[in-house]
Parts: structure tokens; C-alpha cells; sequence
């Protein structure tokens, strides 16, 4: 059995954040890992995002994330010479993306001008990586920093709460053996 863990951050005045972990639920909250993780992650992010576009951004390894997109028909987009844009993949895809590139840092963002390319962004993401997020997130619903090898996503968002992503989560993960909690 999983723990999904939601809380505010504070990252400082100038950031509102929600920290979203997914622990095993035992003794040693060891992060969860592998394809059970990525389906509760694959089910996570499109619910809450909601009815607004949304993609993935990756920044590194993007050898391995073009072949991969390219061997199972994944649509992506080169954003720049060094970032690429998954937009909104369809769920098993997007259950397999996260399966696959666990052991990376990559980003998510939803609402804002997407699906229309952010170039400001997507140039700050090759440079920056995703503290490129900092100043943009204001301008959309969220970004999210993906660091599901250790169990974590991080939303930047002035527009979704820690109770907002319990209330959406409960829903899409009633059925997986997850249980979702406020900690204190």
C-alpha cells in the first residue's frame, strides 16, 4: 500500500507550493518506486491539471527521451535545441513515460497559453533547468517539478491548494491501494 502525502510548502514569500510525496506505507516511508508508482503518478497529473492542456518538459537526456517517444508514437515537440514538449500524452503513454524516466527530473505544466509553445520558457528550461519554473508559474494553473524517484512532485501554483489536489486525487485513485492524507 502507498501513502500519498499533501501539504503546502513554503519555498519563500514569493512562491506558493503544494509537496505532493508518495511513500510506501510502512516503517521506513522508502519512496515508492516503480511501475505501480507510475500508475498512481500517471493518474495524478491529468486530474490535476483538469480540463486545461497540459504537457511534460523534459531537459536532459533528451536522446533517450526522443527514442523512446519515437519507438512507442509518443507526439513530442523539440522546444528548443535543448528541451522537449510531450503535450498531454494519452494515459497508458503517459503511465509508460513515467515508468521509463522515474529516475529523472522533469517538469509538468498546465493551463497558461498552453498548447501554444512558451519559448521564453522552454528557452529558460534548457538553460536552467526547471528553477526556470520560479518566474514562470504565475502565468499558469501550475508547473510541477517531477522527481518521482524520490517519491515527489512539487507544484508551483497560486491557483491550486493542498486541499484542492486531495479532493481531485481522492477520486482517480480510489480504486489503486492508496491511501491520501493531510499531514500534520
Amino acid at each position: 500500500m502507498f501513502l500519498l502525502d499533501v501539504e503546502p510548502l513554503d519555498l519563500g514569500s514569493d512562491v506558493r507550493s503544494v509537496g505532493v510525496d508518495l511513500v510506501e506505507e510502512d516503517e521506513n516511508r522508502e519512496p515508492a518506486r516503480g511501475s505501480d508508482a507510475a500508475r498512481v503518478w500517471s493518474r495524478l497529473l491529468p486530474i490535476l491539471a483538469g480540463e486545461k492542456p497540459w504537457t511534460l518538459d523534459f531537459f536532459s537526456h533528451l536522446d533517450r527521451v526522443r527514442d523512446f517517444c519515437e519507438r512507442h508514437g509518443i507526439a513530442f515537440r523539440e522546444a528548443s535545441q535543448r528541451s522537449i514538449v510531450i503535450p498531454a500524452p494519452q494515459p497508458k503513454e503517459l503511465e509508460m513515460l513515467i515508468d521509463r524516466f522515474q529516475n529523472e527530473t522533469f517538469g509538468a505544466r498546465a493551463g497558461g497559453a498552453l498548447p501554444e509553445a512558451d519559448s521564453d520558457l522552454e528557452g529558460e528550461l534548457a538553460h536552467r533547468g526547471l528553477d526556470a519554473y520560479h518566474a514562470a508559474f504565475p502565468r499558469y494553473y501550475f508547473c510541477g517539478v517531477c522527481n518521482f524517484e524520490e517519491g515527489s512532485l512539487v507544484l508551483l501554483s497560486e491557483k491550486i491548494s493542498a486541499g484542492e489536489v486531495i479532493r481531485r486525487a481522492r477520486p482517480a485513485l480510489g480504486d489503486l491501494d492508496v491511501k491520501i492524507d493531510l499531514p500534520n
